[in-house]
């Protein structure tokens, strides 16, 4: 089984990005998925080359969408100290498109989940937003924004420290239909931190406060930047799944 060396893969870069300045200066990117590779805002390690294919039967606008199919020991990952083990198949933003703390976001995708789709009370997790790390000073963290869905439960929760907070839950029914996912975040150690969440044009979270974990649980950058990360991560079940993505944004807000 793969298994990722996050120790090694994410300092080399965070300090490439360092030396080289080669961060965005303003960022405005997107991809509709319908050209057949996938786009370069994208990094491919956390996705098995075999799970991710764009294809035409399943689409939200344009010609194509995002299939990710994830089967049981994709991207495997040991669990830490108390944590199950894990399994994956996500398209992570490339890294000099990671947001800096201080800084607005507007992301936007679109999603569909089969009629199939197993409805299962293990972690999974659809869309998330992480804390970038440098070396192993910081704690095993959960991210900070997560889109979940258990036991036919969608979640959108937010965690900075040891507990975490589910601002926006509902057991309606979201399979055999595309939902719009809107995002609007500022990430920040401080009060003036920002996450309002629309779905299907429909704000359903709007909290303002602490959107980062301190410092003293080993994040030590001048200016913290996070990572944004889509697709199927869950604990370890025999059952695959798949999910189709669409119409996929990111801008910095001036």
């Amino acid at each position: 089984m793969t298994k990722i060396n996050k120790s090694v893969i994410y300092p080399i870069c965070i300090i490439f990005i360092a030396l080289t300045g080669c961060q965005e200066k303003e960022i405005n990117v997107s991809d509709n998925f319908d050209q057949p590779g996938l786009s370069r805002i994208w990094n491919t390690d956390r996705m098995e080359k075999q799970s991710f294919e764009i294809q035409s039967k399943v689409v939200h606008n344009g010609s194509g969408a995002a299939k990710i199919t994830l089967r049981t020991g994709d991207m495997h990952e040991d669990g830490i100290g108390k944590d199950k083990p894990t399994e994956r198949d996500e398209l992570n933003e490339a890294f000099r498109l990671h947001s800096i703390e201080g800084a607005e976001y507007e992301f936007r995708f679109s999603m569909f989940l089969p009629d199939t789709f197993l409805i299962s009370p293990v972690r999974l997790v659809l869309a998330q937003w992480k804390e970038f790390c440098v070396g192993d000073s910081c704690h095993n963290d959960s991210p900070i924004v997560a889109v979940r869905y258990s036991a036919g439960k969608l979640v959108i929760s937010l965690q900075t420290g040891d507990h975490r907070s589910n601002l926006y839950e509902t057991s309606d029914e979201i399979r055999n239909k595309w939902i719009d996912f809107r995002f609007l975040i500022r990430f920040s150690r401080e009060q003036d931190g920002k996450l309002i969440a629309y779905i299907d044009d429909k704000e359903v979270v709007n909290y303002k406060g602490i959107t980062s974990y301190p410092e003293s649980r080993g994040y030590t950058l001048k200016k913290n930047r996070y990572y944004f990360k889509m697709g199927l991560y869950r604990d370890i079940i025999p059952e695959p799944m798949c999910i189709y993505i669409d119409d996929y944004s990111k801008k910095e807000i001036r």
